[in-house]
């Protein structure tokens, strides 16, 4: 199933998402449900605020970005239940991110270079993992959805009062040659 993505505007991208137990209703069929979406939607990592629950849940698959980047992506597919992220460490470096809750804005985003995250997998296994790089910007963009932040909350007042109108446009559901449905807050 693709679920359509929530955009900017909606309150549910703001608030922080809620642990779940291994009980919880249908989890295998909703993550399989996340990477579809993500993979229709031309990403690389979902949220599961950004599909309408709130809980903490992201899956990431950059395995496409290998050939473009020179880190080793190629088995970078993972699913992150419950995490915490225990340190962001390392210099911070800027790129140029973009989001599929904000869809035509790419922004300058600084970011610590490393990451240690303890997480469960898709077979509730415990994981407590070191990731550098690409890899850490990745989790730590996710992991913020899961905690109600997005990345335009990390650019300056003068950028978000530049972008104002077309954040507006967005939360109208007013975004241009985007080829996924979006869910837009109804008011």
């Amino acid at each position: 199933m693709i679920y359509p993505i929530v955009v900017y505007g909606s309150p549910l991208l703001r608030k922080k998402a809620i642990e779940i137990g291994k009980d919880y209703p249908d989890l295998k069929q909703f993550i399989d449900d996340m990477f579809e979406t993500m993979y229709h939607s031309e990403g690389i990592g979902l949220a599961a605020p950004q599909v309408g629950k709130s809980i903490r849940l992201f899956v990431i698959d950059a395995t496409e970005l290998d050939a473009d980047t020179e880190e080793d992506l190629k088995d970078f597919k993972k699913v992150f239940i419950n995490p915490t992220i225990i340190s962001e460490t390392g210099d911070e470096w800027l790129f140029s991110e973009g989001c599929l809750s904000i869809p035509n804005i790419r922004e300058d985003i600084s970011r610590n270079a490393d990451v240690v995250i303890e997480y469960y997998d898709e077979n509730w296994e415990l994981h407590r993992e070191e990731y550098t790089g690409t890899k850490a910007r990745i989790i730590q963009h996710e992991y913020d959805h899961l905690e109600g932040v997005l990345f335009v909350d990390k650019i300056s007042m003068l950028r978000r009062r530049l972008l104002k109108g077309k954040l507006n446009d967005i939360a109208k559901g007013k975004a241009k040659d985007v080829k996924y449905k979006m869910r837009i807050a109804v008011k």
